[in-house]
């Protein structure tokens, strides 16, 4: 999988030809959301709601909510950025990538180790709090509430943030998988699994495609947010790696928050954003979510964290 994303940089580098339609990138990312919505809520079915699922989603909703808060006073101690595109920008690092974590379990996979099927209940919790946390800091600043929009109503906004097209799909999945148990690997199984490895190889080579065309405009976002870009996964890994820790997952586990905790979204934060945020500079948050925690998280920070998750647990 890793190989087919450094494909797309390849490419990119050698000026070939290789873009998908749009209407099939977004139709892989409903069904990797599905998948791995479905396999959680099959585990969930296993091992029903107890204490430990309940305090680790209740953990993955307190990190998603810290990360952001973090990143913005970060931003806006040492840049001269607005606090409407700090807000922005951080907003997008308490949030969660779903194929840097699908990359990360189909790597813990083929290492023959398991996890806690409730990580991925922790995903799909951890992916609406940011953007809520980055809406509320805009907001709480002066400076960002002159300049956003003022016709957007925070129910809506709200309502962007927990409803958006790809939280629904994988939070309806989770719900279906944990309501039919062993019933929905029997009947879609085959289609939800077993192809699922070959169409993450495609999705990764889109995405490389895509990192590859935002790599040239990191000059434009400075060096400090270059910085800013390798430091803020390291810090969300820490956190995550504590929070695996302190919750007593396993080191498969662990590595899954860390990894939580390190990605970026670049799904459902920036759709949130253009609604709430609409004159926030979207080439700075989505050159710095997609140019570098991606890659750096599937290529150094997954084998990385793994060695960490197995020396700690």
């Amino acid at each position: 999988m890793i190989l087919f994303f450094i494909l797309g940089w390849v490419a990119v580098l050698a000026r070939a030809k290789m873009e998908l339609p749009e209407e099939m990138v977004r139709a892989m990312s409903y069904y990797l959301m599905a998948s791995i919505g479905l396999k959680g809520g099959i585990e969930l079915a296993h091992e029903g709601w107890s204490v430990s699922v309940i305090l680790a989603c209740l953990a993955g909703v307190f990190l998603a909510g810290l990360l952001p808060v973090i990143g913005y006073a970060i931003i806006r101690c040492f840049s001269g950025l607005s606090a409407l595109n700090a807000a922005a920008i951080a907003a997008h690092y308490g949030s969660v990538s779903a194929v840097t974590f699908l990359t990360a379990a189909t790597f813990l996979t083929r290492q023959g180790y398991t996890y806690e099927g409730y990580t991925i209940a922790m995903m799909a919790v951890m992916e609406s709090p940011a953007i809520a946390v980055g809406i509320l800091l805009a907001r709480l600043s002066s400076q960002a509430s002159t300049q956003s929009d003022g016709d957007t109503s925070f129910k809506e906004i709200l309502r962007e943030s927990l409803f958006n097209g790809s939280v629904m799909v994988l939070m309806g999945a989770l719900i279906i998988g944990a309501l039919t148990g062993d019933r929905a690997q029997e009947a879609v199984g085959p289609f939800f699994f077993n192809l699922f490895q070959g169409v993450l190889c495609l999705f990764l080579l889109h995405m490389g495609v895509e990192a590859a065309k935002r790599f040239s405009t990191f000059r434009e976002v400075g060096v400090f947010l270059t910085f800013f870009g390798l430091l803020m996964p390291l810090i969300g890994a820490s956190l995550g790696l504590f929070t695996g820790w302190l919750l007593g997952l396993s080191a498969g586990g662990t590595m899954l928050i860390a990894i939580l905790g390190a990605s970026a979204s670049y799904i459902a934060v920036p759709a949130a954003m253009h609604l709430a945020l609409p004159k926030a500079n979207t080439a700075y948050s989505m050159t710095l979510a997609l140019g570098i925690p991606f890659p750096f998280n599937v290529i150094l920070g997954i084998p990385l964290y793994f060695w960490i998750a197995r020396l700690i647990t």
